[in-house]
């Protein structure tokens, strides 16, 4: 069960609109690295974890991912509200204006509409947390990429704050994956912890008593 709370986790108050900005910065919410698939992967793999402690780690950042999206949402919609129609055309902001006004609608930068295609779940916990790791690696840059074309101040401190926790994340997944090795260790040969998953494969939990 989630408790919502009805404040941001960090305050976006953005004093100048820039629908060219929120073009950019909207596919964090929807694009292929984005929070909306950060948080549909954690909260799918977290099921078959095999680590009550790997359940808990799913569950709290892919928490705080939907926390994020809320962020970006309000970011965009700071950056596009008030604009006239000719000023969002002026803006590049045209081709969304014409589908969605300026609705928030989970997309990329280059207009692609978010998919879950952009993430997986496999069921094999060393294969999904090498993807949750390269995945906060990604974010991590898309959102470099944002500081390098962003000026305002104001965007680029609730940008640099989101930037932040995607490093956060990978250290978490990095002891997430560092404690499955342990326990891989322990029940399959120890030179090779990636010999078999063990939420399912019981030849491993068998090599063991060889």
């Amino acid at each position: 069960m989630f408790q919502y709370e009805k404040t941001l986790q960090y305050p976006v108050k953005i004093a100048r609109p820039n629908a060219r900005l929120a073009k950019m910065i909207i596919t964090q919410l929807g694009g292929p690295n984005g929070e909306a698939g950060a948080a549909m992967r954690y909260l799918n793999q977290r099921y078959t974890m095999p680590l009550r402690e790997l359940q808990g780690l799913l569950t709290d950042i892919g928490t705080e991912e939907l926390s994020h999206m809320e962020m970006i949402a309000a970011i965009v919609y700071q950056l596009t509200k008030g604009l006239t129609p000719e000023q969002l055309e002026a803006q590049g902001f045209a081709s969304y204006f014409v589908d969605h006004t300026t609705g928030i609608y989970p997309i990329a930068a280059s207009g692609v509409p978010f998919s879950a295609e952009t993430f997986q779940s496999t069921g094999d916990v060393l294969a999904d947390l090498h993807e949750d790791l390269a995945a906060e690696q990604k974010a991590r840059l898309t959102y470099d990429n944002i500081l390098r074309l962003a000026d305002d101040p104001d965007v680029r401190d609730a940008i640099r704050f989101l930037r932040e926790r995607e490093i956060v994340h990978y250290q978490r997944f990095g002891e997430g994956l560092r404690l499955i090795q342990e326990k891989l260790a322990q029940t399959t040969h120890p030179h090779n912890p990636y010999a078999c998953n063990p939420s399912f494969d019981q030849s491993c939990l068998r090599r063991r008593n060889r």
